[in-house]
């Protein structure tokens, strides 16, 4: 790895890791991030112009895990009453492989950073919205307005976060059976959901 490319990522790992220990995004500081890392304050403007700007930098690689995600429950090739099972399956699993940057999301969404703040607020209405568009592919929902493709979506991600932020409570050692349990709450909750689609009529 290129030493520049190597800084910054021990930079970022370094904030995260604070983060992780129980300190908020607002009071971790420029020269605790770069002593974590190992580099002097000097190194981190080479990388990052401010906190703000290396928090914005994590926002971006974590939504980059939740599109991969939806990109895999995409691509899946079951039938249309297995989909949630395995939609859900798919959330705990990339909760598990990324969560310093799922518990990152969490903690930072009640930062007093405005520009983070907003930075997640759109990264979300994104996901929801391309959601929204994969939905929109199955015969049941072909006819549904946009503004109604939307709010079904807003509503299946709403469950995601609420599901995410349930796993990042899970202490370590009671993690296999609790997660179990917020599985089949969130795949139930997605099942009741569904089961109104076929009576909306969409205006």
């Amino acid at each position: 790895m290129h030493r520049r490319t190597h800084t910054r990522e021990a930079l970022l790992t370094a904030a995260l890791l604070r983060m992780e220990s129980g300190e908020s995004f607002d009071a971790i500081s420029l020269r605790s991030v770069a002593r974590a890392a190992g580099v002097v304050p000097t190194a981190f403007y080479r990388h990052f112009a401010s906190m703000d700007e290396l928090g914005l930098a994590l926002v971006e690689e974590s939504f980059r895990a939740l599109r991969a995600m939806l990109r895999e429950a995409r691509s899946l090739d079951v039938a249309p009453e297995q989909m949630v099972r395995r939609s859900v399956e798919i959330l705990i699993d990339h909760v598990r492989e990324h969560r310093q940057h799922f518990a990152f999301l969490a903690r930072v969404r009640a930062t007093s950073s405005v520009v983070l703040r907003h930075a997640i607020r759109s990264e979300i209405r994104l996901f929801t919205s391309e959601l929204a568009t994969d939905l929109a592919r199955f015969p049941v929902l072909r006819e549904w307005s946009t503004e109604d493709l939307q709010m079904l979506a807003g509503l299946m991600v709403n469950t995601m976060i609420a599901t995410v932020e349930a796993m990042l409570d899970v202490p370590t050692v009671a993690a296999p059976q609790v997660e179990g349990e917020i599985a089949r709450t969130a795949e139930k909750q997605l099942r009741l959901m569904l089961l109104a689609v076929p009576a909306w009529r969409s205006s």
